[in-house]
C-alpha cells in the first residue's frame, strides 16, 4: 500500500480510529479456518513495510519483500498446529538495480515477489510498473518485456501482486482497477510476452494486495479493506482462466494488521496460507505473520 493512499485514509477517516490495536483472529465469511497470529520484531533500522513473501514447499523457510527494495530471509519455528512461534531472519539484502548499486528513489517501490521453480526471482514495482528477473546464477538483474496496460495503471496502485506457478509462468495483478472498470485485469506472462489471462470482479470494494499459485494449481488473491477502524482481509480463489471463483476466508474489522504478502502451501494433511503484514513503518501496526487452514 502507497505511503500517500494510506495517509489520505487515516486524514479522511481519522486517525484516532486507526490506532485501535488489531483483535484477535476472526472471520465474517468463507470456510478458512483461522490458526494463529505471531508478531515479528527485528531491532535493525527500517525493519518493515512487508509487501512479498514466498514459503518453501514445507513453510517452514522465508523469503520476504520490503516495499523499501530490501529482501530478507529466514526460517519459521512453528508450534503442533503448524502455527508460527518463532522467526531467524537475516539483516535487509538490498535490491540492486543493473548497475550494482542499491535501488533507491520513486523507482525502489517494490511490491510482489514470486520465485519460480529454478530459483528464478521476480519482483514486480508499483510506482512505475515493470516487473524484473533475477536469475539464480547471480546475474544483475533484468527487466521482462512489459505489457501496454503497464504505463497506464494509477499510480501508487499498480502491480501489487506477482505470482508464478509449477511451469514458471507469471501472474500479476494491480492493486486497484482500471477507472471505470468492475473488474482486475490478471496479466499473464508465458513465452515471453504478456497477454490478459481473465478478469477478476470487484467485490465489495477491497483492494488486491497479493497472490499465489498454490500447490494444487489454483490462484489465490489476497485482498484488503480499510474501514476507519482497522483493516479488513480477503482471500479468494479462482483457476487459472477465472472460473470458480470462491471466496475463502473474510475477517472481521482489526482481526489483523495490513496484510499484504500470502503464500499457499502444504502441510502434508491440506492447504495452509500464511500471511504477512505490512506495518507502513508505522508505530502503532504490526508486522504479523498469520496463519489459517484452507479448504481442499
Amino acid at each position: 500500500m502507497g505511503q500517500a493512499a494510506f495517509w489520505s485514509a487515516l486524514a479522511a477517516l481519522g486517525l484516532g480510529a486507526a490506532l485501535l490495536p488489531p483483535a484477535a483472529g476472526g472471520t465474517t465469511g468463507g470456510e478458512a479456518i483461522y490458526l494463529g497470529t505471531h508478531v515479528w520484531h527485528e531491532p535493525w533500522s527500517g525493519f518493515g513495510g512487508f509487501s512479498g513473501l514466498v514459503l518453501s514447499t514445507d513453510g517452514t523457510t522465508f523469503t520476504a519483500l520490503s516495499d523499501r527494495a530490501f529482501l530478507v530471509f529466514g526460517h519459521l519455528t512453528r508450534d503442533d498446529a503448524g502455527v508460527v512461534t518463532g522467526v531467524e531472519a537475516s539483516g535487509p539484502q538490498p535490491l540492486l538495480d543493473p548497475q550494482g548499486d542499491p535501488m533507491t528513489g520513486s523507482r525502489a517501490d517494490s511490491e510482489g515477489l514470486a520465485i519460480g521453480p529454478d530459483g528464478t526471482v521476480w519482483i514486480s514495482f508499483e510506482g512505475s510498473a515493470r516487473v524484473r528477473r533475477q536469475d539464480p546464477d547471480g546475474a544483475r538483474p533484468s527487466l521482462i518485456p512489459s505489457h501496454p496496460d503497464f504505463e497506464r495503471l494509477r499510480s501508487n496502485s499498480a502491480l501489487e501482486a506477482l505470482a508464478a506457478d509449477a511451469r514458471g509462468t507469471l501472474y500479476a495483478i494491480p492493486e486497484l482497477p482500471f477507472r471505470r472498470e468492475g473488474a482486475f485485469r490478471v496479466y499473464r506472462f508465458r513465452d515471453g510476452a504478456w497477454d490478459v489471462a481473465f478478469r477478476l470482479p470487484v467485490r465489495d470494494g477491497f483492494a488486491v494486495t497479493d497472490a499465489d499459485v498454490g500447490p494444487d494449481g489454483r490462484l489465490y488473491v489476497l485482498e484488503r479493506d480499510f474501514t476507519g477502524l482497522g483493516f479488513r482481509s480477503r482471500l479468494r480463489r479462482v483457476d487459472v482462466d477465472g472460473t470458480g471463483e470462491e471466496i475463502l476466508l473474510t475477517s472481521s474489522t482489526g482481526a489483523h494488521d495490513n496484510l499484504e504478502g500470502l503464500d499457499v502451501w502444504s502441510d502434508g494433511e491440506g492447504l495452509r496460507a500464511t500471511m504477512i503484514s505490512d506495518d507502513n513503518l508505522f508505530f502503532f501496526q504490526e508486522t504479523q505473520f498469520v496463519d489459517y487452514r484452507l479448504p481442499d
